[in-house]
Order: C-alpha cells, then structure tokens, then sequence
C-alpha cells in the first residue's frame, strides 16, 4: 500500500488534505454555494463520505497484472488498477493504434486520426478473413439496403424531413466505392502476374 501516496487522487479512499473554505469559493466563483442547504438538494442523504460503509479493504485496490503490452495515453502516469482487456491490440492496426498512444498526446489531432486509421486496417482485415472463409459478408444486406427497399425507403427519403437526404448521393460511392477500387486493384494485380 506504499503506492497510495504515488497515485492519481481518484484511486485512492481519503480526501485531499485541505479543501477552500466557502468565502473563498464564494469570492472566486459567481454563484458558488447555492445549493449549500441540505433542503434544496434531494440527495443529501446519500451525499456522506463514508469509506467503511462500502465495504472495501484496501485502500488502494489491487494492481490488476498485465499479461499484454496496454496502451496507454502519455498523459497519465499509470493504468487504473483495473481496466479491460477484452480486445488486446493486434496486427498491423495494433501497431498504428501503439504508435498513436505512445507518440501524441490526446488533445493532438494525430492522435485520434491514427486510432480512426487503425480501426480501419482492422475492419479492412476483418473483410478479407470474411473472403477467405466460407461465410463471406453479405454486402447488400448488411448495408441496410434490402430494408431500405422494403420500407418504401426512396419515397421516405423523398417525402420527408430526414437528415440523411442531404448526403444521399454520396451514400453508393462511400458504401461501395472502396469494393469497387479493391476489386480493380486485384484486376489489375492479376493482369500483371498472368503477364510475367
């Protein structure tokens, strides 16, 4: 329990030392301390600071351990105690994710481009393992499209105050324009091995 005193104030039990007192939050902050009467707060019985009423034992929880490399934000000194691993990174998209948290910081624009890129790679993966297995993506039917005929779609899309009519010209091109540009990229892949 020695990395109590080290860690982050969320993770542990006891409050900060010394808090402002209500003049000082008074002056610095308009309108500071309105709700400072217990009548006008509804909750005020569940608003007590009892650390033994949760039953916890410890007063810093224990570290989860780390079987897997995490990701981690270069704003925070340490992972939480406990924190999800159902999906460990992996591949090429593990890599680009890795490099987005190990290199910018989250409030950097490259940060989050990398983690969308990285989704991306994964997703792109997801659909050429579809291929080479038996079962292969159904691509008309996950799209919506078989739905979007039988609920009378192009007349809703017509009639009505939708959002999605203002970019529904670009709906085909963004659904099927990469298959497409996949498709002619393996064409051409295989026109170039059949002539050497």
């Amino acid at each position: 329990m020695s990395d109590a005193k080290n860690v982050n104030r969320p993770y542990v039990a006891d409050k900060p030392a010394r808090r402002p007192s209500s003049d000082e939050l008074r002056a610095r902050i308009p309108g500071w301390g309105a709700d400072l009467d217990p009548a006008d707060r509804p909750a005020f019985p569940r608003e007590r600071f009892d650390p033994a009423a949760s039953g916890a034992h410890w007063d810093f929880p224990e570290r989860q351990e780390e079987l897997h490399d995490r990701e981690r934000s270069i704003e925070h000194g340490i992972l939480p105690p406990v924190y999800g691993t159902v999906a460990p990174l992996h591949g090429v998209s593990g890599v680009i994710r890795r490099l987005a948290y190990a290199k910018y910081s989250e409030a950097r624009l490259a940060h989050w481009l990398l983690l969308v890129l990285g989704d991306r790679v994964d997703a792109f993966g997801a659909h050429v393992k579809s291929f080479a297995s038996l079962r292969p993506d159904d691509l008309v039917t996950e799209t919506g499209l078989t739905t979007e005929i039988a609920q009378h779609g192009p007349t809703q899309r017509l009639e009505s105050n939708r959002a999605d009519t203002s970019h529904t010209w670009l709906d085909p091109i963004l659904v099927a324009g990469p298959w497409v540009v996949t498709g002619l990229i393996g064409l051409r892949l295989l026109r170039g091995l059949r002539r050497r």
